[in-house]
């Protein structure tokens, strides 16, 4: 996502709590003539968010868009649910993006310290919209993004806010989260094995693949840009017509 919007000209700034990569990445698009920088982030705190913030508004000069895509998925059957893996998701899936549409509401508002508007774009989940077996927290989380989406939408455009709030659905993806789901799932006895949980979500897509990443940043920058600048309060499927 940092990549595709870097290409279509936005200064990207990276926030996440893990350094080593996020700095990589920012020197990465740094190396390919874009400007990124690196901002520590933990999403769950709220002051941390403050700074975050202001740092990426001292540097670039304002702030026009947000992606809210931290998140973490711990697959279980409900009848084992651990409560602590439960408020993690919680913490990290809803908390975290709460905290960043708040943050970025008060900067892109009329009198913020960007003041412009704005676009955000919140990921929420084709999990939001149909029932997997494994992921029912995880769903749950995905389920009140799309809630906070809407609501935030609600509110801005109520109150003069100039900022655009959207989300969109991605479906499986074989990144290094949606490859453990596999593994998980074939653990827990819910598919014989990895393969078998990744092809029948493919069954249960009629595009017939799983999505890539780059079908996600695809519809990202398309939300940041003036390409949609009639829609907000939307939820946006990436994921092959899965959901549907």
């Amino acid at each position: 996502m940092a990549e595709a919007l870097a290409a279509a000209g936005a200064s990207v700034a990276i926030g996440d709590i893990l350094e080593e990569e996020g700095k990589q990445t920012a020197q990465a698009l740094r190396d390919s003539g874009a400007t990124a920088e690196f901002v520590p982030l933990d999403v769950t705190d709220d002051e941390n968010w403050a700074t975050a913030v202001a740092t990426v508004i001292d540097m670039f000069g304002g702030l026009d868009i947000v992606v809210n895509n931290a998140g973490i998925e711990i697959t279980s059957l409900v009848t084992d649910l651990d409560p602590a893996q439960v408020r993690k998701m919680l913490d990290v899936n809803v908390l975290g993006t709460a905290l960043g549409l708040k943050h970025a509401l008060l900067a892109m508002r009329p009198g913020g310290a960007s003041g412009t508007g704005g676009s955000v774009i919140n990921v929420a989940s084709v999990a939001a919209t149909i029932a997997f077996p494994g992921i029912s927290v995880y769903s749950a989380t995905k389920s009140g993004i799309d809630r906070l989406t809407r609501v935030a939408a609600a509110e801005s455009g109520k109150l003069g806010y100039g900022v655009r709030v959207n989300c969109i659905y991605p479906g499986l993806t074989p990144t290094t989260m949606g490859n453990q789901l596999a593994v998980d799932c074939a653990e827990l006895g819910l598919f014989p094995s990895p393969e078998a949980a990744a092809g029948a979500v493919v069954e249960l897509t009629p595009l017939g693949r799983l999505g890539q990443v780059d079908d996600m940043a695809d519809a990202v920058v398309f939300l940041a840009s003036d390409a949609s600048k009639f829609i907000t309060g939307a939820g946006l499927p990436v994921d092959g017509g899965m959901g549907m």
